[in-house]
């Protein structure tokens, strides 16, 4: 090799030829160069091939992962299944461990390792994870191109499953790596599928499953897996690393959907933009979704400061790695249309019937055979366990381009983000929070968010009606200190002329014989609502905990929306403050924040605030649930 080409990269040249070689240096970047080196000599593979943003290279990528049966066409045009171990099938939360230097302060939520203990452990691991295998190289970036909120991400792995997921999730960076000048300012992930076994090849030696968290390099390793939700590294494992950034840098990283809401009969200069984070399986997508909105993210949001005095949101992705349980034609059509003609799209761990994918509660008649992750399936099929298999996992996956779906907004692409309005935070309640309530002020929002619990559901393993708190739907991806968390999400907020306001959402309330006092549409009148509550157009009623709506006007609502009578009764049932329920909420947030050291003042005095004020409505109406009617 030319001496001034391999000053940063010492590998043979019979596994990086001289133009895979150019394509590196083409990037003048010796801090990429430096870790590309450093890992491709530690992981010993056969071949390195560099992936740009051509469209040659990203169909050999797509052309290489079905070579290798890492995935294997269906029948209709574009669409591949690819099968991970029956032992990986979803994200190792136990082997998921951000690395902390000794007498460094981590919240007691958040897993974690010895940062010298566990580089040793996991670089032993890598050490020769990809011989006999192609290493790929690919550079991309998170957000939209050439804005504030782009962030280059690096790829090294030995899946081509991993990469074609990633090209249709994200925007391709090859061109805008070489931007960055030679900053060391970019996201590394460096991935190994390890031995593989079997045909489909999965990894074999599941045991050595790890994925570590560099935050103090922003970069994540990951060896012995194929599940996407841990070796795409620019999924959740990137979310880590940009919550880490934006904490130290005023601006949020959220586990965020964002969506455009349109009323009928409105005349609006633009979309009015929401974001909302829902913990799993408590209306995240079904209100992403709604019909008659455009969506521009399901997932991963950026949301930073601009000009005009307004926090701007981006997705970061331009793509959905989605649950495809429950998905039908009739509850989600346009999803399902979508995942049910030519287009290019990866499907994990369903079960394929004669090249067609079917999946959980998708309300077609159950298949009686088919392939799945565990091989040839039949029912009553069990597992060494003694287990009954599913004819598809639970946690089944798709993988599409947003750009698929009818009900994408233009704006995905606009590199200033876009306007955010408001914020949306659901959770699993059957008993103590209205369906909608908006907040005070910004720090009363930011609580919302903060007190967000979910009960368990029966698809949960333990006992139902156990409310787990998860703040900002976004607990499992925390690596900074809780307190910090939420302390910049109050900066940032008050920072801004035009905060968004914020909503808590629930629509699991029931009566006390069980029955759901919601509707499945009703969530539509109150996206509807808090969209108006922003233009000023809707009054509302203050409580203690937050502002709810007038009868009439969500009476008005169900009569435009859905031709239906809301009666006073509903609204009654539906609006009331149940004042015992909410103190005991307050009880529970308070056990819970109390294992967090640095916990901000400000929570403590709306918390303390809530049960004073909860206590006097109480006593003064002499009960422990108040009717709104009594509150107007």
């Amino acid at each position: 090799m030319d001496s001034t080409k391999s000053i940063m990269i010492d590998i043979s040249s019979d596994v990086l030829d001289q133009e895979n070689l150019d394509k590196l240096v083409a990037l003048n970047n010796d801090h990429a160069l430096t870790i590309i080196n450093k890992f491709v000599s530690l992981c010993k593979p056969s071949k390195v091939t560099v992936i740009t943003d051509s469209k040659e290279d990203l169909d050999y990528v797509k052309n290489k992962s079905i070579e290798l049966k890492e995935e294997t066409p269906l029948k209709l045009k574009g669409h591949t299944i690819h099968f991970d171990s029956i032992y990986d099938l979803a994200r190792d939360v136990s082997s998921t461990k951000v690395l902390v230097s000794k007498g460094e302060y981590a919240s007691p939520w958040i897993n974690t390792i010895d940062r010298e203990e566990g580089l040793e452990e996991i670089l032993k691991y890598m050490d020769g994870c990809m011989e006999g295998k192609e290493c790929l190289i690919q550079f991309f970036c998170l957000g939209p191109t050439g804005s504030k909120f782009t962030i280059c991400a690096l790829q090294i792995t030995d899946s081509f499953y991993v990469v074609h997921s990633e090209n249709i999730l994200y925007r391709q960076g090859y061109e805008t790596f070489k931007n960055l000048n030679g900053s060391a300012d970019f996201f590394s992930f460096i991935h190994s599928a390890g031995e593989l076994t079997g045909d489909p090849p999965v990894t074999k030696d599941i045991s050595k499953r790890r994925i570590y968290i560099d935050l103090k390099e922003s970069t994540v390793l990951s060896v012995n897996n194929t599940y996407a939700g841990n070796s795409v590294g620019l999924k959740k494992l990137a979310l880590r690393l940009a919550i880490y950034r934006s904490n130290n840098e005023n601006w949020l990283a959220e586990h965020y959907f964002i969506m455009g809401i349109h009323p009928e009969g409105k005349k609006r200069k633009s979309s009015s933009f929401f974001a909302g984070a829902y913990p799993s399986a408590c209306g995240k997508t079904s209100t992403a979704m709604i019909t008659g909105q455009t969506i521009v993210g399901d997932d991963i949001a950026y949301v930073r400061a601009w000009k005009d005095g307004y926090a701007h949101i981006a997705n970061i992705e331009q793509g959905i790695f989605g649950i495809i349980q429950d998905v039908n034609q009739k509850d989600d059509p346009v999803i399902f249309d979508a995942l049910t003609t030519p287009r290019e799209t990866i499907y994990s761990n369903v079960l394929i019937v004669d090249g067609t994918p079917y999946w959980l509660g998708d309300k077609r008649p159950a298949p009686q055979k088919g392939i799945n992750f565990s091989g040839e399936w039949f029912p009553g099929k069990k597992d060494e366990k003694g287990e009954e298999i599913k004819y598809a996992h639970p946690n089944a996956r798709y993988t599409i381009n947003l750009r698929e779906l009818k009900n994408l907004d233009p704006t995905l692409d606009e590199p200033e983000g876009v306007p955010l309005r408001g914020i949306f935070y659901g959770g699993r309640d059957s008993d103590t929070m209205v369906p909608v309530l908006e907040s005070l002020n910004w720090d009363e929002g930011v609580f919302f968010g903060a007190i967000i619990e979910s009960e368990t559901t029966t698809a949960t393993i333990g006992q139902t009606g156990v409310r787990k708190p998860n703040p900002m739907a976004n607990l499992d991806f925390m690596v900074v200190p809780l307190g910090k968390y939420i302390a910049n999400h109050s900066k940032f907020g008050n920072s801004l002329k035009n905060p968004p306001k914020v909503y808590a959402m629930n629509y699991f309330l029931k009566n006390p014989e069980g029955k759901y006092l919601n509707g499945m549409l009703d969530k539509k009148m109150w996206i509807i609502w808090a969209e108006g509550r922003t233009y000023s157009e809707y009054k509302a009623i203050k409580t203690p905990i937050g502002y709810i709506p007038l009868y009439k006007d969500l009476k008005a609502l169900f009569q435009q929306y859905l031709n239906k009578d809301y009666t006073e009764k509903e609204y009654v049932e539906q609006f009331s403050i149940r004042t015992k329920h909410l103190l005991d909420k307050m009880d529970r947030i308070e056990q819970f924040y109390k294992k967090e050291q640095e916990t901000p003042e400000f929570f403590w005095k709306i918390l303390n605030r809530w049960r004073v004020e909860l206590k006097k409505l109480k006593e003064k109406h002499g009960k422990e649930i108040i009717s709104p009617l009594e509150l107007v």
